[in-house]
């Protein structure tokens, strides 16, 4: 390919970077605040010993299964309410927003039986006696404190997602940046509060840093809901919507068809990553740690990554919806050069900040070395990370959602998880070594998304009857 036809195919005009930044710097700042506090909550957490923040890191593993969950029960209608926006059709967005709140009100029941009545056996997988010096039995009681509390943070976290997504799939990307923010300043304050007793508060530790959470996610969705019915001129899927709350039959099996496998996906994806921990876990309380501190801060790096997914998700899906094929196809391969070259540029600076930031934390230096070591992995691996992602996207903007479940969530169970799995029970492996081979196999999975993203398969539009 010539210069000029590399630039054409992969390079944008000053308004498609206008229009990407719009939609995009909102949700970076948003996750980069959250992320940035999530990183100053896991820190305060870390003051309080290995244990503490072990059996919370723990805790949350249990939690992302939930909150992926969520990301994937309202996948499919999010596909749908996409292009139906593009198309004009505001009754469209309406129904769809009524399926994911069913979806997430039942979501939540079932994640919220299920940690309440296994709490101690999910979180004793993860505790294996490696002679490390680390106090299982420590670790497991602070983790059943902390998750008992934050299970009554996860209805408004449902709740907030059913409305956020539909708002951003609207193009209304700048709310739940204001609203996300105040939630982690809220959050933020309560954890230094409520961990450490400060002004008068009592001295909570871990227990602290959950209600905290809680309080956080009830404060982000108060604004979002008030302010989506505040502004129905705006919102216009938002006018009836309690009125007659239904879903047509026909639709919903439509939803239904495409969206199965994006829950499923998400399900089984988030499940894979935390065997995966749990396989790191057998290496001992230090290896948990570890772990807990590179994803915590890896995460804060990697707002360019998901920002980028998103982005294919809002601008394809609408073009696609609006029947304009070789535009989305177009705005598509742009937005693969520009995510996937800003997030190695990302990642070069968190290989060379990797050894400061396990500094932060009180805890051992056999922690930080491997904490150090596994963030200077993951940051080798952000450009195949950001290729994956939109590749992911990509197919699910077309409604190709069962390609995306193979793609994705399988390609973790039948791909990664059998060697992982085999070197963490059957060798003496070191953990890092163990972080490296679960990194390197992600590069066949680049292979795959590359043929099926080149092979167009997934330029349709769904939303036309």
């Amino acid at each position: 390919m010539s210069l000029a036809g590399f630039r054409k195919k992969f390079i944008g005009d000053r308004a498609f970077y206008k229009m990407f930044l719009l939609l995009v710097v909102p949700m970076i700042i948003q996750n980069s605040i959250t992320n940035f506090v999530n990183l100053l909550d896991n820190i305060m957490v870390g003051r309080l010993g290995t244990e503490p923040m072990s059996g919370v890191a723990i805790a949350n593993q249990l939690i992302f299964v939930f909150n992926l969950s969520i990301f994937g029960g309202i996948a499919g209608a999010g596909i749908f309410g996409a292009q139906f926006f593009g198309k004009g059709d505001h009754d469209g967005v309406r129904h769809t927003f009524r399926f994911k709140l069913i979806v997430c009100l039942a979501l939540a029941a079932i994640f919220i039986t299920v940690f309440a009545l296994f709490d101690e056996q999910l979180i004793s997988l993860y505790l294996h006696d490696a002679g490390d010096g680390g106090d299982l039995m420590m670790t497991l009681q602070e983790g059943k404190k902390y998750l008992k509390i934050i299970l009554f943070g996860l209805l408004p976290f449902a709740v907030n997602n059913a409305y956020v997504g539909t708002l951003r799939e609207t193009g209304e990307t700048v709310l739940p940046m204001k609203a996300g923010v105040t939630a982690v300043l809220v959050n933020l304050c309560f954890n230094w509060l409520l961990i450490f007793g400060h002004l008068g508060f009592p001295r909570l530790g871990v227990q602290g840093a959950a209600i905290a959470t809680v309080l956080s996610r009830y404060v982000e969705l108060a604004i979002v809901v008030w302010w989506t019915h505040g502004h129905k001129e705006r919102n216009r899927f938002a006018v009836g919507l309690y009125k007659g709350f239904s879903v047509p039959g026909e639709l919903a099996g439509r939803i239904i068809q495409k969206g199965w496998p994006l829950l499923l996906n998400e399900f089984m994806f988030s499940l894979g990553l935390t065997v995966i921990n749990q396989c790191y876990s057998t290496r001992g309380l230090a290896a948990v740690a570890a772990v807990n501190i590179s994803a915590v801060l890896s995460q804060l790096f990697r707002v360019v990554v998901f920002a980028g997914g998103s982005a294919i998700s809002i601008l394809v899906g609408n073009r696609l919806g609006a029947g304009r094929m070789e535009e989305a196809k177009d705005v598509d391969n742009k937005l693969f050069f520009v995510t996937v070259a800003s997030s190695t540029a990302v990642g070069i600076v968190l290989f060379m900040l990797a050894p400061l930031f396990p500094q932060m934390y009180n805890t051992t230096d056999e922690v930080r070395a491997l904490a150090t070591s596994f963030l200077r992995i993951a940051a080798c691996f952000f450009p195949v990370m950001a290729f994956n992602n939109n590749c992911y996207f990509t197919l699910r903007a077309g409604g190709k959602t069962f390609i995306t479940f193979l793609f994705d969530s399988m390609f973790i169970w039948a791909i990664i998880l059998p060697p992982t799995f085999a070197v963490s029970r059957l060798t003496a492996m070191p953990v890092t070594a163990m972080y490296l081979l679960v990194n390197s196999l992600e590069l066949i999975k680049s292979a795959g998304g590359f043929f099926l993203v080149r092979s167009g398969t997934w330029i349709s539009n769904i939303v036309t009857k």
